[in-house]
């Protein structure tokens, strides 16, 4: 999954919030300088990857863009599966998304001085280009497809995926509904048991 669901499945808590946003910019164990509940985000964030990874629906998802994309095709996924997340904001939370992602905005605000340095770098083009809101509409997914391309040298060819999704659409979002229920429960268990 991508920034948005987890920050979703990230239950409002401020400090897991933080953990389970940052945990990409993290290797292995070098997050033990880090408050405890930040730690514990870092850990909810490798477990919800995991079970990704390992779960069917996903890699039906992947499988259909194997061919044209080879590995880069989970990490385009997690960026579909962000935006019907997004496009469906309704269904999963009572918060309006635009001020759900400002909050979370704020949050890293507040917090800047324990981010990682990959992080700092990032924020400012995050929000000022609204990329986390922005995932709810086609144009915002193919930027985010257009930057990934960039940051793999062209190699990965991520910007032509948006034709992928806008010719699957309805069997990428069936995916995603069926796939988002069983990992907000497995999410929500993890998150108690931390």
């Amino acid at each position: 999954m991508n920034f948005l669901a987890h920050i979703y499945l990230s239950f409002g808590d401020n400090e897991i919030t933080i953990g389970n946003f940052i945990a990409d910019s993290i290797r292995g164990n070098k997050f033990k300088h880090l408050p405890e509940r930040v730690q514990q985000g870092i850990q909810l964030h490798r477990f919800i990857d995991t079970f990704t990874d390992t779960h069917a629906i996903p890699k039906i998802s992947s499988k259909r863009l194997h061919k044209n994309y080879s590995h880069y095709s989970r990490v385009i996924v997690d960026i579909f599966y962000d935006h019907f997340l997004a496009k469906n904001w309704e269904n999963y939370s009572d918060i309006p998304l635009a001020v759900f992602v400002n909050n979370f905005y704020d949050l890293l605000e507040d917090n800047y001085t324990i981010l990682p340095d990959g992080v700092k770098r990032m924020m400012p083009y995050m929000i000022s280009e609204n990329w986390i809101y922005n995932y709810s509409n086609m144009e915002g997914i193919n930027r985010v497809l257009n930057g990934m391309n960039r940051r793999t040298k062209n190699k990965s060819k991520m910007n032509f995926a948006i034709l992928d999704l806008e010719e699957h659409y309805a069997a990428f979002e069936e995916e995603f509904n069926a796939f988002f229920e069983e990992l907000i429960t497995f999410s929500r268990q993890k998150y108690i048991s931390l």
